[in-house]
């Protein structure tokens, strides 16, 4: 059996529960080393196997969990966050499909929430925000012609940023582009969760700026959008004493 398991955005103790158990018992582990903290591995025990994804291809990886299966064992693949977001799972699975080979899901706290908990941010503010798009920058995997910054910017809806550190000036014109002002709220949040964590507010018109001078150049994410600052919104309606549920009538 093989278990994909979302390691959460890097504190050791924001992985799941579940996804705790499956490292205490797993007999090898395949983690994403450039990604992952280290300090999960702790979870282990010490017959475990472990492998670092960061110096493997695929067909390795496959070829290690393939071995484990013949030899009756348990496999723990770790990703970083949740593993649903960018973490390259369906080419595995469809892999291990192939050669009959079971697995599962273990889901993870995304980095964007933790950005969300580093910044004390709601990304869902009644009547300023209530959709959150996550996206990235082209690189060496390229995006969907429909999925262009610049058509998502012109939703104004907040945005969620991956995989994108290094081509912030470009970020900022896309956004502009797409309908953001330049004094659009915006934060950087670099290493959620890990005890080296920084958090930068700035607009889209500074992001590039304030990555230099901060010396931030990958491991980031970034946030657009007006819940990042002073936004001006009406409360929730579900708990506002006027309005009646199934479980609370209106007192007002």
């Amino acid at each position: 059996m093989v278990h994909f398991v979302g390691a959460g955005p890097g504190a050791p103790d924001l992985i799941t529960l579940r996804g705790k158990e499956y490292l205490e018992n797993a007999d090898v582990i395949i983690y994403a080393g450039s990604l992952v903290n280290p300090r999960l591995l702790e979870y282990s025990r010490d017959v475990c196997t472990i492998y670092n994804s960061a110096k493997m291809t695929l067909e390795e990886a496959i070829g290690v969990m393939e071995k484990a299966e013949a030899e009756g064992k348990t496999t723990v693949r770790l990703h970083t966050g949740d593993p649903c977001i960018y973490g390259a799972i369906r080419e595995q699975m469809d892999l291990l499909d192939e050669k009959g080979i079971a697995y599962d899901s273990c889901p993870g706290v995304s980095s964007f929430c933790g950005a969300a908990g580093a910044l004390n941010l709601e990304y869902t503010l009644p009547d300023i925000s209530q959709s959150v798009i996550i996206t990235r920058m082209e690189g060496r995997t390229p995006v969907p012609e429909l999925e262009s910054i610049q058509s998502f910017a012109a939703h104004q809806a907040t945005m969620v940023v991956f995989l994108s550190t290094g081509m912030l000036e470009e970020l900022s014109r896309r956004l502009v582009e797409g309908g953001y002002s330049e004094d659009t709220p915006a934060a950087i949040v670099y290493k959620a969760t890990w005890p080296d964590e920084k958090t930068f507010l700035c607009t889209v018109g500074t992001l590039a700026e304030t990555a230099r001078k901060n010396d931030i150049t990958k491991t980031a994410l970034m946030i657009i959008g007006d819940v990042v600052k002073d936004a001006k919104y009406n409360r929730s309606r579900l708990y506002d004493p006027g309005f009646s549920t199934e479980f609370r009538d209106a007192s007002l």
